[in-house]
C-alpha cells in the first residue's frame, strides 16, 4: 500500500507548482487530500468547480476551509456562453427529463470548466477512493489520464475506506461538510443530491432519478491507464522531474 502523504509529497516534489494541482469537490477525501498537501506546501495550488448549482452549504463550507487554512482556493467557473445556450434551449432543470440532458449539463458545468484548468498542468490531485461505489471499485493510486493529456492523476486515497478519511478530518479538527450530518454521503448540485436512507449506496443520493446508469458525472470517466505495481515504485522513487 501506498501511503498517501508519501505519493502527494511525491508530486509536489516532482511537478513544479504551477503544473499540479489539487482538485477537490469539497466532500470528506478531497478535503482530506487538500490538508495533507497544504501540510507539505502551504501554498499548493487548490481548486473547486462552482457548478453554479451548489448548495447554499457548500458555499459557506468553502468559506470555512478558506479560513481553515488561511489560504485563497481557486474557484472554476462554467463558461457563461456555454450555459446560456443550453438553459434557453432545454430550461434551467433539463437533467430530470433524461438521462442525456443531465450528462450534457455536467458536461457544461464541470466537464467543461475542468478540462480548462488540467489544459496547462501535468498532475492533478484527487479524493477518489475505491469504496465510493462499484463504478469506481478500480480506481489506482497513480494513473495516466489519457482524457486530459497523459496527465498524471494521482488518488492517494483510493485505498482508504471512509471510515479512514472521516477518522482524519477529525484527527485534524477540520470541520465535516454541514449536509453530512443531514444524511448525506455524496454532494453535488443542490437539484442532483439528496440524503441517502439507511442501507443505500453511498452515491445513491445522486441523480437518485436515474435506474441503470452510472452516478458519475465525466469528471473522473475518462479512459485511464492505470499505473502497475513495478511502475508505481519506479514512479514514486524515480519521477520524472518536470
Amino acid at each position: 500500500m501506498i501511503d498517501a502523504r508519501d505519493a502527494i509529497s511525491w508530486a509536489i516534489n516532482e511537478f513544479s507548482r504551477e503544473r499540479r494541482v489539487v482538485v477537490t469537490s469539497l466532500q470528506a477525501a478531497g478535503v482530506a487530500v487538500a490538508d495533507m498537501a497544504v501540510q507539505i506546501d502551504s501554498a499548493v495550488r487548490v481548486a473547486t468547480i462552482d457548478t453554479g448549482r451548489l448548495p447554499e452549504q457548500t458555499l459557506a463550507y468553502l468559506d470555512t476551509l478558506r479560513e481553515r487554512w488561511g489560504r485563497p482556493i481557486e474557484v472554476v467557473v462554467p463558461d457563461a456562453r456555454d450555459v446560456q445556450p443550453f438553459v434557453l434551449t432545454h430550461g434551467v432543470n433539463p437533467f430530470y427529463v433524461s438521462t442525456d440532458l443531465r450528462l450534457q449539463c455536467c458536461n457544461i458545468r464541470k466537464v467543461l470548466p475542468l478540462q480548462r484548468l488540467l489544459a496547462d498542468v501535468d498532475c492533478w490531485i484527487t479524493g477518489l477512493q475505491r469504496d465510493d461505489s462499484s463504478d469506481r471499485a478500480g480506481v489506482d493510486v497513480i494513473e495516466i489520464d489519457q482524457a486530459h493529456g497523459g496527465i498524471v492523476k494521482l488518488n492517494p486515497l483510493a485505498e482508504w475506506s471512509s471510515d479512514q478519511v472521516f477518522a482524519y478530518l477529525r484527527s485534524r479538527g477540520i470541520p465535516e461538510h454541514p449536509l453530512y450530518r443531514a444524511g448525506y454521503t455524496s454532494i453535488g448540485c443542490a437539484p442532483c443530491t439528496r440524503a441517502v436512507q439507511p442501507g443505500e449506496d453511498a452515491r445513491a443520493g445522486r441523480w437518485w432519478w436515474e435506474q441503470g446508469t452510472a452516478k458519475e458525472c465525466g469528471i473522473h470517466g475518462g479512459p485511464l491507464r492505470v499505473v502497475g505495481a513495478a511502475d508505481r515504485e519506479e514512479v514514486l522513487i524515480g519521477g520524472r522531474n518536470r
